[in-house]
């Protein structure tokens, strides 16, 4: 998952680069351009500067938690000051004065955003929390009064009227269009009465999705599976079961064992447990997180959220939250991202069935008595795993040891791909002691950028896995990427080797695929500079670097024995690929109801939004959804529900009508998949042609056009659902067909 600051800060597009990148002041600044006509505050503290680390890394030493309220309140005084020179300046308006400007203001309040929003999402405390509790309406009034300014607005509309007498590049062009087109769906072109609307709205949707995340944490720390003996845990490993005993002595519960809950529905110990009890308590606690009726419920809160999307919408003219944020998205509306994903629906209904009723002979066989529920059948499905495919998980994860799948296995497909390398350093302060740096070389020996890795689960750590920037590229600041990458793996034990499972493997490739596309960022703006591209291209990149993981000259590489140094077995390697086409009725299932559930509560009218303001009612609301979707919910729950599904309601856009992302880019990255192994798979020729094609092309140009430049042809749906063995030929190709074509609306923009 790609997170952006200012999916946190609420801030809006048009100051996309100002909060991610600008670090270091160009010649032509905007105190320069207008230091006889408004007097700028002079800058003080830590953040007044650019760090004077390499690259500009933060300097997490010389920085307090005391220190970042006051410096969001002087960055933003100075931003207004730049804003107000900007709007005063007696030049007509040009490209340079006008949007050049607004793309150089503001970079003492990207610092600042960017070090504080990766601290409250990877090492937070309560005085962090409390801070971004009151900034939060503070940065999203600031934003407001920026894009809502009638002045400015006048003179970025002027330069577009002007556009057609101009001469810009392709990447001139792009930034002028992406600020007006902000600036208008920010609602620049309102009547008072409506901006003033907005204005409010923006800041109670602060307010409450900063709430939202805080609770969503809260509860998933405080829902942790506890039990009073080593029995009850039966089946997990001995370190795994002393690493709980650790756990539940750091929450005061000395004798006890402790699992900590993951952010997902489903939770990784499950297939293990032998205890049933156990196992439906695990799921229950993880199910019911953020819906227990206490201080941690999270669903009158998000009904809130949803009736402020669905009445922002409605004074754009749009019927609901869903058609007003897929503006800029590559899908452009929510009628091609459903067509998209209902197609699958027959197919994917038809193997829920299928493998349930798989399952259901397997517990008849083990002598149980009971029909599969959601906590049963992932240790069912392992079972018809092994036997179908004779893989055994336990017998996987030895070979994954995650430095030598960070080193010899992601850098080393990196190398092999884009002639990449990499340092370890240890010179660079880190937040948090777990994280460890690295110089990235570029292809020419050139250093390319740095990279912080940040891999363990703690308290501290909202759920999930994300990368963001430091430091953002761009010509226009002479600035190289610093990138870091957050997962939430579970610390091994003291003393115990660091092994992880596969699909842990497979999202280290994935967040790394995300910095890879960060890292060859060639932008002169920061605001289109590497993933500042739409929510429905972002996860492509990401997806297709996953392919590295079981590719045979990688794997070869990495997956070493931990005890024996043996390489893995090209015989397993082949189990794992074809296991995974099994168990996509919960794998893909999960997924498809997630994103189908967020389009639900996003297609709200305004009445239909208000109208749910109850726990109950949203509970009910959800319940009906999901039934409509024509899948097997009882046995195949979303992979978050609405009470904490953070993608879509801890920030006031976030991923919100935008988790179908992950299965729109997935058909991106299957076909480009296909690409890869038509002409050749793991060679420099093809890496550097997908890095000049959509890794270093950022945001500016159409996503359509940039796959097309990249395949040589339009994408297809067929390679996905034949990898999820939902068609043609696949595990499961009795569950239904597909021509492989995208609605018409799609593939013909």
């Amino acid at each position: 998952m790609k997170t952006h600051i200012l999916a946190t800060t609420g801030l809006a597009t048009i100051l996309s680069g100002v909060l991610t990148g600008c670090n270091t002041m160009p010649a032509d600044t905007v105190e320069a351009q207008a230091a006889q006509t408004v007097a700028i505050p002079e800058a003080t503290g830590y953040f007044a500067q650019a760090s004077d680390l390499p690259m500009q890394a933060p300097d997490f030493t010389k920085v307090s938690d005391d220190d970042y309220l006051p410096a969001f309140e002087q960055s933003m005084a100075i931003h207004s000051a730049e804003i107000e020179a900007i709007k005063t300046n007696p030049a007509a308006p040009t490209f340079d004065n006008t949007i050049v400007a607004l793309e150089t203001s503001g970079r003492m309040l990207g610092r600042v955003a960017t070090v504080f929003f990766a601290l409250t999402g990877a090492n937070t405390n309560d005085k962090l929390d409390a801070i971004q509790t009151e900034i939060g309406p503070k940065l999203a009034a600031h934003s407001d009064a920026i894009t809502l300014d009638p002045v400015l607005f006048a003179r970025v509309k002027a330069v577009y009227d002007n556009r057609a007498a101009m001469t810009m590049t392709v990447e001139d062009a792009k930034l002028l269009e992406e600020t007006y087109n902000g600036m208008v769906h920010a609602g620049a072109m309102l009547t008072p009465a409506q901006k003033e609307e907005v204005k409010s709205i923006n800041t109670q949707l602060s307010t409450l999705t900063t709430e939202f995340s805080q609770k969503v944490r809260a509860a998933t720390v405080e829902n942790a599976l506890v039990v009073d003996s080593r029995a009850e845990l039966a089946g997990l490993s001995d370190s795994e079961i002393d690493a709980a005993a650790k756990l539940a002595s750091e929450k005061g519960m000395p004798g006890k064992f402790a699992i900590a809950l993951q952010n997902t529905t489903q939770q990784p110990s499950l297939p293990a447990l032998e205890d049933r009890a156990t196992r439906e308590k695990l799921f229950t606690l993880s199910h019911d997180r953020a819906v227990m009726g206490d201080k941690n419920d999270t669903r009158v809160l998000l009904a809130k959220i949803a009736t402020l999307r669905a009445q922002k919408a409605a004074l754009f003219g749009q019927p609901d939250w869903a058609t007003y944020t897929m503006w800029d998205r590559m899908a452009k509306n929510p009628r091609t991202a459903l067509d998209f994903m209902e197609q699958m629906v027959p197919a994917l209904a038809a193997t829920q069935r299928r493998e349930a009723a798989l399952l259901n002979a397997k517990i008849a066989d083990e002598g149980g008595d009971f029909s599969v529920k959601p906590w049963d059948w992932y240790r069912y499905a392992e079972m018809v795993r092994q036997e179908k495919y004779d893989l055994d998980e336990n017998a996987v994860k030895p070979y994954f040891e995650i430095n030598r799948v960070l080193e010899d296995g992601i850098f080393y497909a990196a190398n092999k791909l884009y002639g990449l390398d990499f340092k370890k350093r240890t010179d660079l302060p880190v937040y948090h002691p777990d994280v460890t740096t690295y110089t990235v070389y570029d292809r020419d020996g050139s250093e390319l950028g740095i990279f912080y890795f940040d891999p363990y689960q703690r308290p501290s750590k909202r759920g999930g896995a994300w990368m963001s920037n430091f430091v953002d590229q761009s010509y226009l600041y002479d600035t190289k990427p610093v990138i870091y990458n957050v997962l939430n793996i579970p610390k091994a034990a003291d003393g115990e080797v660091q092994l992880v499972a596969f699909d842990q493997v497979e999202t280290m490739f994935h967040e790394f695929g995300h910095a890879l596309h960060g890292f060859f960022a060639d932008q002169k703006y920061a605001s289109l500079s590497g993933t500042a591209t739409a929510r429905d291209f972002v996860e492509y990149p990401s997806q297709v670097n996953e392919m590295w993981a079981t590719y045979p000259e990688v794997l070869q590489n990495y997956a070493k024995h931990h005890e024996t140094g043996e390489t893995i077995p090209m015989e397993l390697v082949t189990k794992i690929q074809q296991a995974a086409k099994f168990n996509q009725g919960y794998d893909f299932g999960e997924v498809v109801e997630a994103a189908l559930l967020d389009m639900k509560w996003h297609a709200l009218s305004p009445a239909e939004a208000a109208a749910i303001d109850t726990p109950e009612e949203v509970d009910a609301f959800e319940r009906k959804s999901l039934e409509e979707l024509g899948l097997e919910i009882d046995l195949v729950p979303p992979r978050y529900r609405s009470s904490y599904f953070n993608h879509i309601f801890s920030s006031p856009a976030g991923y919100s009508s935008g988790y179908y992302s992950y299965l729109w880019t997935e058909m991106l990255d299957r076909d480009s998949r296909k690409w890869f192994m038509d002409n050749g798979g793991l060679t420099r020729a093809n890496g550097d042609h997908y890095r000049a094609n959509v890794l270093s092309r950022g945001g500016t140009m159409d996503y359509f056009d940039m796959f097309q430049k990249f395949a040589g042809r339009k994408p297809n749906v067929t390679p996905m659902l034949e990898a999820r063995g939902l068609t043609g030929g696949g595990a499961d190709a009795e569950a239904g067909t597909s021509d492989g074509k995208l609605p018409a609306r799609t593939i013909n923009k």
